[in-house]
């Protein structure tokens, strides 16, 4: 039992290892090279430098219509910055009438600010490359099924651009109109029949999710809206490398504090505390790369505040588990009561700030929604390392026969421990 329980601590302690150097160094085998997980990290704005950009729309006040001409505004830009390979870009709506658009990482601002602002032009074009309507003509543009369960789209015309439609289909029966968005063609239907009502539909979409976003093009291009620019900022690398430099300074401080704290207090628990903030760790850094998640200064807040939740449910857990020991029971029986009796506290204060992070994430933006991301990332992460990890390498120390209660933060005088 003693030779099987150290073998696999030792093969979790090396794997740890590995890991950890894989996660900052990388490794090459031939022709397969991992880069270090990292340096796939996406950084903010205010960690890589870039754009800031709020924009203005001009709408009247009262505008039933404001929230939706907003929205199509956000959709266009959102379609332009992928075109430009802006992917990590972020949109938000600020108040009813301002848009801020935040660029990590550009290198012409200004241009890419100008191009944002220009107002979307959405135009159906026939054979004959005449403008037959245009996105000031369209109504509505919706998602649907039709028989068959086939995706398509559903739109509807203004009274105006319906009777041009009309017109339009009947002349170009069995013919291709071309629907296209800012100069791009963006689908190119055949005629099937003349469409006098004002309300057609769109075939030869391939899923539901390719209609949706044929719809959303369709109606930004719908609701034009003039935008200006009411505030304009660059941060430079240089900046947002000092930011990024001290927030990593003040992380690794806390956390070697935390480290500290834990071995002196705990001792041998502590210790085992310590490796699991490490593999909390490397889930937190796997977890942001695989979700892609954009950090920023705020979400190393978030990070950082997990890892005290992660700190906490230990500290609870090796309290309880001391208590159990002054009774006078077994180590391995104050193990897994330790943790039995301690489950349900840490189960309520992380569920509590989960829910605190959903409230944050969905009626927060910016920077409120990054801490929250990250929050909602690290606290599952904490748990699984406080109530998983620790317990199982506990169990192990315990399985070696290592008993001295002084190495489990127990003075002496308490009572006498068996296995």
């Amino acid at each position: 039992m003693k030779k099987k329980s150290g073998i696999k601590l030792l093969l979790i302690i090396a794997c740890i290892a590995v890991l950890c150097y894989i996660a900052l160094n990388g490794f090459e085998i031939g022709v397969y090279r991992v880069v270090p997980i990292v340096n796939e990290i996406k950084q903010g704005l205010d960690l890589r430098g870039g754009l800031y950009v709020v924009y203005e729309a001009e709408i009247e006040p009262g505008d039933a219509d404001g929230e939706n001409k907003i929205s199509g505004a956000i959709r266009v830009m959102r379609n332009r910055l992928d075109k430009a390979n802006q992917h990590e870009a972020t949109i938000a709506p600020q108040g009813t009438n301002r848009i801020v658009v935040e660029i990590p990482g550009v290198e012409n601002p200004q241009e890419l600010a100008d191009i944002l602002a220009e107002p979307a032009v959405l135009e159906f074009i026939g054979p004959e490359d005449d403008i037959i309507i245009t996105g000031k003509d369209v109504k509505t543009a919706k998602p649907a099924y039709i028989t068959g369960q086939k995706p398509v789209v559903q739109f509807e015309l203004h009274s105006e651009g319906a009777q041009k439609f009309a017109e339009a289909t009947e002349k170009y029966k069995d013919q291709i109109i071309k629907i296209v968005l800012d100069g791009n063609p963006i689908s190119e239907p055949r005629v099937n029949d003349v469409i006098a009502t004002g309300e057609g539909v769109i075939e030869g979409m391939a899923s539901i999710e390719e209609a949706t976003r044929l719809a959303n093009l369709i109606e930004s291009g719908a609701l034009p809206v003039e935008l200006k620019q009411a505030a304009v900022r660059t941060i430079g690398a240089t900046l947002g490398a000092d930011a990024l430099e001290k927030g990593l300074f003040a992380g690794m401080i806390g956390i070697g504090m935390v480290f500290l704290f834990m071995l002196f207090i705990y001792r041998l628990p502590g210790l085992i505390a310590d490796l699991a903030l490490i593999v909390y760790a490397l889930l937190v850094v796997v977890a942001i790369v695989v979700l892609g998640v954009t950090m920023t200064l705020p979400g190393i807040a978030g990070i950082v505040l997990s890892i005290g939740m992660a700190v906490d449910a230990n500290v609870i857990i090796f309290e309880r588990i001391k208590e159990e020991l002054r009774t006078g029971k077994s180590l391995r029986s104050s193990v897994d009561s330790g943790f039995s009796k301690a489950f349900s506290a840490i189960l309520d204060g992380n569920l509590t700030t989960i829910i605190a992070a959903l409230v944050l994430l969905f009626f927060g933006t910016g920077p409120i929604q990054g801490f929250a991301i990250s929050l909602l990332i690290g606290i599952p992460a904490s748990m699984l390392t406080a109530i998983t990890f620790t317990k199982y390498v506990l169990r192990l120390i315990v399985d070696l026969g290592i008993n001295n209660l002084k190495l489990y933060g127990v003075r002496e005088g308490a009572a006498e421990n068996g296995i």
